[in-house]
């Protein structure tokens, strides 16, 4: 069974950004994917602080992701950025620890104006660590119930997640032996 690891960057106990990783998490879960949630919330934050490469925990999820068929990282927006608690994180990986995995990254704002946080800050993140970016999501925060049965509530963004979701996992389907198939 191919495995997706979702990796949050929220700092938050309930936020946006979780409550869109779970229902993404229950996408690919439905399509037959295993998923495994990491937050770094989870991680000890002096490790994360003092950069402690040695911490078994940061090597658990280095092997994690290692062996990914396929990784979502969220964060919200933060001062027209990613969280600073995210980039602490991929800062104490290994530099190739994305390489050729299809890498679906998301962000949660308040309001359109923080959009090109996706383009202009997370991807490139994510491509320095090797990682094949896919066009990702963007979501304001009146687009999530926090609460409710229904996560997003306008119909057009629910259309273009699971539009994007099909196809991350299209791609992620494409991938043999650790080979990128073109």
């Amino acid at each position: 069974m191919s495995q997706i690891v979702i990796v949050s960057g929220s700092p938050s106990a309930l936020s946006r950004s979780e409550r869109i990783l779970y229902y993404l998490g229950d996408l690919a879960e439905e399509e037959g994917y295993s998923v495994k949630h990491i937050s770094v919330k989870d991680i000890d934050a002096e490790d994360l602080l003092f950069a402690n490469f040695n911490s078994p925990k940061i090597k658990e999820i280095a092997e994690t992701l290692e062996k990914a068929d396929g990784i979502i990282v969220d964060s919200p927006v933060y001062k027209a950025s990613y969280s600073g608690v995210l980039k602490a994180l991929f800062d104490i990986l290994p530099q190739d620890v994305l390489q050729d995995t299809y890498v679906l990254p998301v962000m949660t704002g308040g309001s359109s104006s923080h959009l090109l946080a996706l383009d202009y800050a997370l991807k490139p993140l994510l491509a320095t660590m090797k990682a094949q970016n896919l066009k990702g999501l963007y979501y304001k925060d009146s687009d999530i119930d926090k609460t409710g049965n229904h996560v997003i509530v306008d119909e057009d963004v629910l259309n273009r997640t699971k539009k994007q979701v099909n196809y991350f996992l299209e791609k992620i389907k494409g991938n043999i032996g650790g080979f990128i198939v073109k």
